[in-house]
Formats: structure tokens, sequence, C-alpha cells
């Protein structure tokens, strides 16, 4: 059974952290080190929840705070981590050398950008670590569970895995209530309608992954020259690359305003 070094601190467990260790209890990982922080103390099914930091040094942390509340958190924080922790950060936009300047005693620190289906083992995890080596048999065992492991190579890639991958559901989840929307304004009851967007967006890429398949090559196979589908597809087409490529650039540039936000000049 896979475990987290012992003892383990997510220091912030909102709905992404939370995601992660739904992630973990699914896959079976065992939880019994783990202890969340959560100011509200509300607590976190399957882990131990307290409301300030625990006494001890933790070998382990999963940082999952709002970057915004970094400095709150940072000092106290700081003070309990040595050259045996390692750091993951979950922090969009918070790039290294702001994580090293908060946190210098720390042995290892890492960014992670995970996806909401983590809580599903289904979800996307992209790791920059810089020169962390030694730690990338612990975090690789970590997030296997949850999905798809990506390491890039510099933080300018995670940024861009972010704004595709880590924002990506959302952008999915609005896709496919549109196209439901659109069945009820054809007159399909509500319910059905969003039933048939749903499993026609999984049927869809449950199928593509399983053969390997492009999404041009679906496309070209359900859309017969001058058919229904076609007639679509020329709105569609005419529109969304732009609009696509628009949400992921405003995506990017909050990440951008956020990193600017945490350097330390």
């Amino acid at each position: 059974m896979t475990s987290l070094p012992a003892p383990s601190w997510i220091v912030g467990c909102g709905k992404m952290a939370g995601a992660m260790v739904e992630g973990w209890r699914r896959a079976g990982v065992d939880l019994s080190e783990i202890t969340a922080i959560r100011p509200s103390g509300t607590p976190v099914e399957g882990v131990r929840t307290v409301t300030s930091l625990p006494p001890g040094n933790p070998a382990f942390v999963l940082l999952g705070v709002k970057p915004q509340k970094l400095d709150e958190v940072a000092p106290e924080l700081a003070k309990r981590l040595n050259s045996n922790t390692i750091l993951v950060s979950i922090l969009a936009g918070v790039e290294l050398a702001s994580l090293r300047h908060r946190f210098p005693a720390a042995g290892h620190i890492l960014r992670a950008m995970p996806n909401l289906p983590v809580s599903e083992g289904r979800g996307i995890v992209a790791i920059f670590d810089g020169q962390s080596h030694d730690a990338r048999s612990v975090t690789d065992d970590l997030f296997a569970p949850l999905g798809n492991v990506v390491r890039t190579e510099s933080e300018a890639d995670l940024a861009a895995i972010g704004s595709l991958a880590g924002a990506g559901p959302a952008y999915v989840a609005r896709f496919i209530a549109a196209l439901a929307k659109a069945g009820v304004d054809r007159g399909l009851d509500p319910a059905l309608a969003d039933q048939l967007a749903l499993g026609t967006v999984l049927g869809t890429a449950t199928m593509a992954a399983a053969r390997g398949e492009s999404m041009a090559s679906i496309a070209r196979r359900v859309a017969s020259p001058n058919g229904t589908t076609e007639a679509g597809l020329v709105i569609l087409d005419a529109e969304l690359d732009r609009l696509v490529g628009q949400t992921l650039q405003a995506a990017s540039r909050r990440g951008a305003e956020l990193a600017d936000a945490a350097r330390i000049e």
C-alpha cells in the first residue's frame, strides 16, 4: 500500500487539495500519517483535521492555500521545515524562487499543477521540480494514483499546462452545459439534455483515448459532406479556435499577475 511520508501536512485543504485527498483515498493510499490544517476546522474525510500547525517537523508538506494567503502562513510554516522536508506547492503562479525565498530550510521544493479529476484517479498532475531529483521517487509514487503525471522542463511550461489542463475542466464543463442548453432550446427535456451532452462528451473522449484517434479524424468520421454535422461545424469552427485561445490567454495572464505579486524584490 502506498503511503505518504510521516508525518505529512496539507496546509490549506481547499477544493484542489481536497480532490487529491479523495483521489488518494479512492486508490487505497494510507492516509493515517496526514494532518490537514484548515483554519475553518471543516473536516477532511479520511484524514485528521486541525485548525493550526501541529507540533513537530513534517517530512512532507502539500501547500494548498490560496496564493493571496501565502504570506499569512509562510512565516510560521517556514520555522517547521528542515532539510528532510519535501514541500509540494499547488499554488497557481507562485514560482519556485518565490517559494524558496519563503521556505529556505526546506530540503526539496516542487511545484505541482493538478486538475480536479484527480479525485477520480483520472486527473493530470504537471510537476516542475528544478533540481530536486532526490524527491522524485517519493512524488512519483504519490502522484501516480491520481492520473497522468507530466514532468515539465520550465515554469513557463507548467503555466501553460495550468491554463489548459488545470483550468480545462471548467471550460469543458461550460461546453457541456452549453451543449445541453442548446438541446433544451430545441425542445428536449432539461434532464435528458444534460444526460445526452455529458454522455456525448464522455463517450467521445473515451473512444479517442481507446483508439488513439485524433480529434480531426473523429470530426471527419461524424461529418458527412454537406450534411447536418458539417453545417454545424461551419458555425463552430468560425469562432472556436479564437475563443479558446483567448480563454487560455486570459488564464495565463492571471497566472503571470499572481507570479508578479508573489515575487519578493
